[in-house]
């Protein structure tokens, strides 16, 4: 039978060669199917601007249907459906100048970091006498005793590992 070339926006398929798949790419029907997909990911506020300039779909309001559905040119929403958008996009809003505002100082540069840093070794110098409690590795919680972890999980022995005079890495 050959190969079949499937479209995900029109969902449907057709016999695959290059005359086939232009003629259905640059059709009508795939390039509407195509804008409506890429429609369901626009962000509130583009959805809300572009509904308030449009006038209200008659049949719609009067039906509930509309022979050209997504297609449309008129709006199919309600003036509730409106009131709703326009909540959600002025939550995005809010949210968005949250995210800014506690953005807007600085993370620090790098000479901080490195400040800091040197403070910390310092003082860790300092207080060399931490508790043993805290030097001693801690497995995360959940894992199974140490008996059954594989050795690679396990924590290395005080001494570090014993290295043998006669291995060769190569």
């Amino acid at each position: 039978m050959g190969k079949r070339y499937f479209c995900d926006y029109c969902d449907r398929s057709f016999q695959d060669n290059l005359h086939n798949r232009k003629k259905h790419l640059n059709g009508v029907q795939h390039l509407r199917a195509k804008k409506v997909w890429y429609d369901l990911f626009r962000d509130a506020a583009a959805i809300l601007q572009e509904e308030q300039s449009k006038k209200p779909c008659r049949k719609f309001l009067q039906t509930g249907q509309c022979d050209f559905g997504s297609n449309c040119r008129f709006s199919h929403m309600t003036e509730v459906d409106l009131e709703k958008l326009s909540a959600q996009v002025q939550e995005e809003r809010r949210v968005k100048e949250q995210q800014q505002d506690g953005m807007a100082s600085p993370p620090g540069t790098i000479e901080d970091w490195l400040e800091k840093r040197a403070k910390r070794l310092r003082s860790a110098q300092t207080n060399s006498a931490v508790p043993e409690e805290e030097s001693i590795f801690q497995y995360p919680p959940g894992w199974p005793p140490i008996q059954e972890l594989p050795p690679s999980l396990q924590a290395p022995p005080p001494g570090g590992w014993l290295v043998p005079p006669s291995l060769q890495w190569g």
